[in-house]
């Protein structure tokens, strides 16, 4: 390459860091449309970049439509208002550490990728023959049945069946205290639209599912974290950030938390409980994983009776993520409002997916399929955690039952740096700092036990650690 060459190519570069400089500023609504941009002097010293590189710039956005030139006046933000981008809403991190991308990786991976850092079940590990048979009796259901919209609430039977399943678990909420809602995470999108406004607090575990992050950051809200230890939250940090910040809302796992696989203590849930009535916040207790549970653990919905704690859950981690069905718990006055959320939000309930959970929940496919399940993963968790140890990975934790691993990288090892150089070999790894609000797991790993059963995984695994360890020495 000439000087030249490399003269070009520089200039390439900031013209890009100008045109990506001025997309972000649009993208978080710090210029809205129709906006004056800054004077092509005024950047130009802003960005440390000749005036002639932010001419460039300005032109190539204006061609691609981004902005507009006005004759004698200067550039303007074009008058449409661009996708909302959530990934300009905070800082740019890593690919690899960033939870969209960790998500897309997982989701988009074709089939020689390997995916021990997602967070569902592979294929084949789902009750395929059970949800054919359910659809095979769904074809030949009432033609409402198959294209009616479902009610508000949701279907009656269904919700009737999970106030029984509830009642397993201490939890008591009749038919007319369930909504259904299309998953899990739209549960928790409801619940946020009904009770936080942007520039509330919102109060999360450290670490925690890194889409409780994400959602959040939808919703505008000042997300704060608090420690989690094996037993759950630590209780005096609890108690400190409630009377520092006064969120209005707390998210967790009470059982099989994610991604660390502990459980919630009767003792901690209580004072958990008793520091919330002091505080006014309320509780949202994601249930996702409690099938994968072998007993039913503590439950601050139950301990509550649902009176500040709301308990959410789906069927896409035990049964499939294809049929898309989740519920809300909650008091009364409660659900009657969450009801106008979601009419505004989605209108009605998928009556199709309902019928089926209904169908697989009732006819003992269901309770077949987790019975062997568990026994399935418990031996896969036992398997995993032992080759996991063998190359000094230490879990964090050994969970009751789920599919998680929260584990420790040896000293001097970055995850994020492990994983990035895993992608390379099309493994899918999944960061621990993706998780931390903090940012303080950078040595953390978690892993899909149901995921990590190939070898190609532990050999690149050990590889990377080797080259990341040398790396390290020779700094």
């Amino acid at each position: 390459m000439t000087q030249l060459d490399v003269m070009d190519a520089d200039e390439g570069t900031r013209v890009g860091r100008v045109m990506q400089a001025i997309r972000s500023k649009i993208a978080g609504r710090v210029l809205a449309p129709g906006a004056k941009l800054p004077s092509l002097r005024g950047f130009s010293e802003t960005m440390g970049v000749s005036k002639s590189t932010v001419v460039e710039a300005y032109d190539r956005l204006a061609a691609e439509g981004v902005i507009q030139a006005r004759r004698g006046s200067g550039f303007y933000v074009a008058g449409h208002a661009p996708p909302f981008s959530l990934a300009e809403m905070g800082p740019r991190l890593e690919r690899a550490v960033d939870p969209f991308w960790v998500s897309r990786q997982s989701l988009h991976a074709g089939d020689g990728v390997l995916k021990p850092g997602c967070g569902w079940l592979p294929a084949d590990w789902f009750p395929e023959e059970g949800l054919r048979r359910g659809l095979r009796a769904l074809s030949r259901a009432p033609a409402e049945t198959l294209t009616d919209y479902g009610t508000p609430l949701g279907l009656t039977p269904l919700r009737q069946v999970l106030a029984r399943r509830l009642a397993i678990h201490g939890i008591e909420a009749g038919p007319d205290r369930i909504m259904l809602t299309e998953s899990g995470t739209q549960a928790l999108d409801l619940v946020c639209r009904f009770l936080v406004e942007p520039g509330d607090t919102v109060l999360v575990d450290d670490p925690c599912y890194f889409n409780f992050h994400a959602l959040l950051r939808a919703h505008r809200v000042r997300i704060v974290g608090v420690p989690y230890t094996p037993n759950g939250p630590d209780t005096a940090a609890f108690e400190q950030v409630l009377a520092e910040h006064r969120p209005r809302l707390y998210i967790t796992n009470s059982a099989l938390h994610n991604p660390t696989g502990a459980t919630l203590s009767p003792v901690v849930a209580h004072r958990v409980l008793k520091l919330a009535d002091q505080f006014g916040l309320t509780i949202v207790e994601d249930d996702i994983f409690a099938d994968f549970e072998p007993e039913p653990a503590p439950r601050l919905a139950a301990f509550d009776g649902l009176e500040r704690v709301i308990q959410i859950g789906s069927f896409s981690k035990t049964l499939s993520a294809s049929v898309r069905c989740g519920y809300i718990a909650a008091k009364q006055e409660w659900i009657e409002a969450l009801i106008d959320q979601k009419i505004a939000a989605s209108f009605g309930t998928g009556r199709f997916a309902a019928e089926l959970v209904l169908a697989i929940l009732t006819d003992g496919t269901y309770r077949k399929h987790m019975d062997g399940l568990r026994t399935r993963l418990a031996r896969t968790m036992g398997e995993t955690s032992a080759r996991l140890k063998a190359m000094n990975i230490v879990p964090w934790t050994e969970p009751r039952g789920g599919m998680f691993l929260w584990c420790e990288l040896p000293e001097g090892l970055d995850s994020s740096v492990i994983a990035r150089q895993l992608l390379a070999e099309d493994i899918v790894l999944a960061p621990g700092n993706v998780y931390s609000l903090s940012q303080s797991a950078s040595r953390f790993l978690r892993f899909n036990v149901a995921q990590s059963g190939d070898p190609r995984l532990f050999t690149a695994l050990g590889r990377a650690m080797t080259t990341a360890a040398r790396r390290g020495q020779n700094a």
